[in-house]
């Protein structure tokens, strides 16, 4: 019997390597919260048995790697982050055209960003533009909820609000991009020029500013609203609104890389994550935007799309690598180098 086991114990521990070298690894960019990132990684793993290797990264920056990596990419897959940096990748080359059997299941948003993309990046949750504040600042400071983009411009608000640079991060390139088109490009500029002597500090990553007004580091931030839901329900003093006079919403999105070393790989959780299940897991960590599976579960702290005034986004035209260099240049040049 001893024989037996000593046997067949080496041949259980080749098996099991086997299926564990079978099984693979992704290398993936994630450019949403972290808890919903480490989420992602860890049921993946467990459920489809695939190593997750993943860096955090906002979606400016994860552009610039994959940029930057393109001769010789080291990334398998890009998953969340606001989909203009997606679709100037796309027209980059530098993802992978891949049409997913899931795609007539999703909303017709994350159809149409694909269709845009030539199918290189796909839809997977949408959210809206709009501000957080701090409701106990707000009452101290016997400060004025902001409701429209011209609020923020009020002496009173000096030093008070923090927004995120649109050359690293996705959410604040959103900002401009829907400001040049609620306004007019000339007059969206006048406006961020105002804006700037009221911001305290532009931060790298676009949701630092809402977890600033939460833990009462600033009063108010430019941020996407639903990432303020899962800050209340930590216990922080925080509620959001979108401005009455229109906003935009990002579309996040998801690209294979092309080239990617785990193609196999990189396919299978691009198909796990477009599921009702994997999408879920959003609301699970707390991060509330709309998911694109029709089928998906709704958190009813997801926000309501049917009462914000969204405008009619281009996400083509600035999803371009071209527009979004000369307006974040055009950002540089007339309004972050202006002193506060």
């Amino acid at each position: 019997m001893k024989k037996t086991i000593w046997v067949a114990l080496p041949m259980w521990l080749a098996t099991s390597h086997m299926a564990q070298a079978q099984s693979g690894e992704i290398n993936m960019i994630c450019s949403a919260q972290a808890a919903w990132c480490n989420i992602l990684a860890v049921t993946f793993e467990k459920s489809q048995g695939v190593k997750v290797n993943m860096t955090l990264k906002g979606s400016g920056e994860a552009l610039a790697q994959i940029l930057a990596e393109r001769a010789n990419p080291k990334t398998d897959l890009w998953f969340g982050g606001t989909g203009d940096p997606h679709l100037q990748a796309a027209e980059q080359n530098l993802t992978l055209e891949y049409k997913s059997p899931t795609l007539p299941k999703l909303h017709d948003w994350a159809q149409k960003q694909a269709a845009q993309s030539g199918y290189k990046t796909v839809g997977i949750y949408s959210g809206p533009l709009g501000f957080g504040y701090n409701t106990e600042l707000i009452a101290k400071k016997k400060l004025p909820i902001p409701k429209t983009w011209g609020d923020l411009l009020k002496p009173e608000y000096k030093g008070e609000i923090q927004s995120a640079n649109p050359a690293s991060s996705g959410t604040a390139y959103t900002m401009i991009a829907t400001l040049v088109q609620l306004m007019g490009e000339d007059q969206a500029f006048e406006y961020l020029k105002k804006l700037h002597g009221n911001i305290a500090t532009y931060t790298r990553s676009g949701t630092a500013p809402i977890k600033a007004v939460a833990r009462g580091e600033a009063t108010v931030s430019i941020s996407f609203v639903h990432d303020g839901p899962g800050e209340k329900a930590q216990g922080f003093p925080l509620e959001t609104i979108t401005p009455v006079d229109g906003t935009g919403a990002e579309i996040g999105s998801m690209s294979i890389i092309r080239g990617a070393r785990n193609m196999d790989a990189a396919k299978k959780f691009y198909e796990w994550a477009l599921t009702p299940s994997a999408q879920a897991l959003g609301a699970a960590t707390l991060q509330f935007q709309l998911p694109s599976h029709k089928d998906t579960k709704v958190d009813p702290r997801v926000p309501d799309f049917r009462k914000i005034k969204l405008i009619n986004y281009d996400y083509a035209k600035y999803g371009q690598t071209a527009e979004r260099r000369r307006l974040i240049q055009r950002w540089e040049r007339e309004v972050n180098s202006l002193s506060r």
